[in-house]
């Protein structure tokens, strides 16, 4: 039986880490041992726990509780930590998601043991280097010996990047395998999609069962920390709402943006946001409660990376509020605008999808299956 330690830290990664963790339990029991660390990196029982709770993910055996701090504060924690759980598990592999500081740190701390490196969401690239995101992707992939690329862009970035496609086995760092194999999340909102129509509260809760909405979430500090950004977007916001008096503007924002809102927005600017009964702010919501509002909006305006793409899934418009996108072919295809901060360009986008609404929506993601084919290459290459 093979072992691997799974590395998560943020939100997103513990539901990446549900597709993996179904797999191995349901069609690798004997095969696959898995390993969680959750380093910390956002714990708290609103962002964490409630995540394992609700969606049936196993809990980390490992939790390093590095906390907040500096990128290079955070990341050296959690090599420390890191690296006494490899020691102590001797894994087969070390499982790594996406492009946080939890999984630099993984990848590093694992290369440097020489324990193979497995990165899944290998090869997306927003060729901006100023975001810590990009650093952490570009490290992580030429430390690794298994590269999973959720999308063919993602694959072709890889070999524009020296990876070869016709590697032989054995496969190590310097002769790694790459793979274009579908995306995981996709996996996860087909399998959660169900679950998200029996047991969400949200749209009860919140008197939407009739009622035409847009959904919005805004999060990076690009955009929360610049003042003349944000009041762009929520000015943009009040006029697209009084251009469409028959909707509402759905907005679950976590306490740091709103935060943020009391700072930085204009007098004016907050007290219209406050007095408009059709912009309703809501605390941060949980995986199948964020479904289901995905599932019943007419549209999503976001700046998360995997919104943009659960959007896509649930065959929904969205309107990118940051200045460039890993996932190139939603936009490519049309489905998706990018407008960074700038309000007239969010107005314009919300306009175009208001009125063209007949957009296809391709297979780019796979099929359902990517983590059981990441399962089977693991237990087959390493």
């Amino acid at each position: 039986m093979k072992k691997i330690v799974t590395i998560i830290g943020a939100r997103p990664q513990i539901i990446k880490s549900a597709a993996i963790s179904r797999a191995v339990e349901k069609e690798f029991p004997k095969k696959l041992e898995e390993i969680v660390v959750h380093t910390g990196q956002h714990y708290d029982e609103n962002m964490s726990k409630v995540f394992f709770d609700e969606l049936g993910i196993p809990k980390p055996q490992y939790n390093l509780g590095v906390g907040s701090g500096s990128h290079g504060k955070q990341t050296a924690e959690m090599l420390i930590g890191i690296e006494v759980v490899l020691e102590k598990e001797n894994p087969d592999a070390l499982v790594v998601y996406g492009d946080t500081n939890s999984t630099l740190a993984g990848a590093t701390a694992a290369a440097k043991m020489n324990i193979p490196v497995v990165h899944i969401e290998a090869g997306l690239r927003s060729y901006n280097k100023s975001m810590p995101e990009e650093v952490n992707r570009v490290v992580c992939d030429h430390l690794s010996t298994l590269l999973f690329s959720p999308t063919k862009s993602g694959f072709l970035n890889l070999k524009k990047e020296g990876f070869s496609e016709n590697n032989e086995p054995p496969y190590t760092p310097d002769n790694a395998k790459v793979y274009h194999c579908g995306d995981i999340m996709f996996d996860n909102s087909l399998y959660f999609s169900a679950l998200a129509s029996n047991k969400n509260t949200v749209i009860e809760e919140y008197g939407l069962e009739n009622t035409p909405f847009f959904l919005s979430t805004i999060h990076r500090g690009s955009n929360t920390d610049n003042a003349g950004h944000l009041n762009e977007i929520f000015e943009a916001f009040l006029e697209v709402m009084q251009e469409h008096k028959d909707k509402m503007l759905v907005l679950p924002l976590h306490p740091r943006t709103k935060n943020c809102m009391d700072q930085h927005l204009s007098k004016d600017t907050l007290s219209r946001i406050e007095a408009n009964d059709r912009i309703k702010i809501i605390p941060p919501v949980s995986f199948l409660n964020i479904i289901a509002l995905e599932k019943n909006c007419e549209m999503v305006i976001t700046d998360s990376g995997g919104l943009q793409k659960e959007a896509f899934f649930f065959k929904k418009p969205c309107v990118i509020l940051r200045p460039e996108t890993e996932w190139v072919e939603i936009v490519d295809n049309g489905n998706a605008i990018i407008t960074n901060y700038h309000k007239n360009k969010i107005i314009d986008a919300i306009a175009h999808f208001s009125s063209n609404t007949s957009l296809s929506y391709p297979d780019f993601y796979g099929n359902g299956k990517a983590a059981e084919f990441i399962c089977s290459e693991i237990i087959s290459n390493l």
